[in-house]
């Protein structure tokens, strides 16, 4: 297994456990948050879905100006259930997977992605494991929004 197989793996593990998280809220709760300031289970879902769209678009132009000018796809599209969400986002997911077959291993270390708008200029390899990794911390948002709610949560730890 080289370090692509290894990045595209942690990338479905933890969407495949998301996934889990999003199918068990009942859509009569995807408007629920905890309070005013936060984002509902909706917007959370796709908080990720557009952020991993974002993000790939910022590592193939190796920066924050990439969003420049973007068109946001998201934008044209009203949440619905968390399946359509899916579906709506998979060409998106697609894209990102095959670009990540596509980076070499030194890519990884020599490929700087310069998000100093927002405070920080880091590798490619970096920015990878960060991507998967704000998707992980949000499921884990939404599985505690779910033990508020009082409903049941998936077992993810398989």
């Amino acid at each position: 297994m080289n370090e692509n197989d290894l990045i595209i793996l942690n990338f479905e593990e933890v969407r495949r456990r998301s996934i889990k998280v999003w199918r068990e809220i009942p859509n009569n709760m995807l408007n629920w948050k905890p309070d005013n300031e936060a984002l509902t289970c909706a917007e959370m879902i796709r908080h990720i879905l557009e952020g991993e769209f974002f993000y790939h678009q910022v590592l193939k132009g190796r920066g924050s100006k990439a969003l420049s000018d973007l068109s946001n796809p998201f934008d044209t599209k009203e949440f619905t259930t968390a399946e359509d969400e899916l579906m709506f986002a998979q060409p998106y997911r697609d894209d990102f997977l095959k670009y990540i077959k596509t980076i070499s291993k030194s890519d990884l270390e020599d490929i700087k992605i310069d998000r100093s708008d927002v405070g920080y200029v880091r590798t490619l390899g970096d920015m990878l494991l960060r991507i998967a990794y704000h998707e992980s911390v949000h499921t884990g948002q939404l599985l505690d929004y779910m033990r508020t709610m009082g409903i049941d949560r998936p077992q993810i730890w398989d």
